[in-house]
């Protein structure tokens, strides 16, 4: 296990949620994870799901889809558009439930270097309302993303 914390924030004056955590990955390594749809099927969501990619383009323009399942049925499906891919620093998506299909969230995620070969990614969502943004903090994301997280330390470690 890691000793790096998932911090996650809601902020009390605008619909925004940000998740800050380190990895002791280089940067190139850790942005290749979010957008190699191979690696993020490993990754992404809690221990209990696994994710299966339905599409997945990651440019800027592109598209994507992914849906977890559960012993074999599905649970739950998301999809939306990669707005800007910057390699090795910057993505901006924007990311629907689509047991929610009128809840667009716009992500950026930043992928900051650190010395020691390590990086501080850091995700702002950006909702519509407050309504919004509590009922995703509420649907249990925090563990999908702290377990995400977790999987993905073993993953970087595992390809070093």
């Amino acid at each position: 296990m890691t000793s790096n914390q998932t911090e996650i924030i809601a902020d009390e004056k605008v619909p925004t949620i940000t998740i800050i955590r380190e990895f002791n990955a280089p940067r190139d390594r850790v942005f290749r994870a979010w957008t190699d749809p191979d690696l993020y099927a490993q990754w992404v969501g809690p221990r209990s799901l696994t994710t299966r990619i339905l599409r997945w383009t990651a440019r800027t323009g592109g598209e994507w889809a992914f849906a977890n399942d559960r012993d074999g049925q599905q649970v739950a499906s998301f999809h939306g558009s990669f707005h800007e891919v910057r390699a090795p620093e910057r993505l901006v998506w924007t990311f629907t439930y689509d047991g929610a299909p009128d809840g667009v969230s716009l992500e950026t995620m930043t992928f900051e270097e650190l010395p020691g070969g390590r990086t501080r990614v850091t995700g702002l969502s950006v909702v519509e309302s407050f309504e919004t943004r509590d009922a995703i903090l509420a649907s249990g994301m925090d563990v999908g993303v702290t377990e995400g997280y977790e999987k993905l330390d073993e993953l970087l470690s595992s390809q070093a």
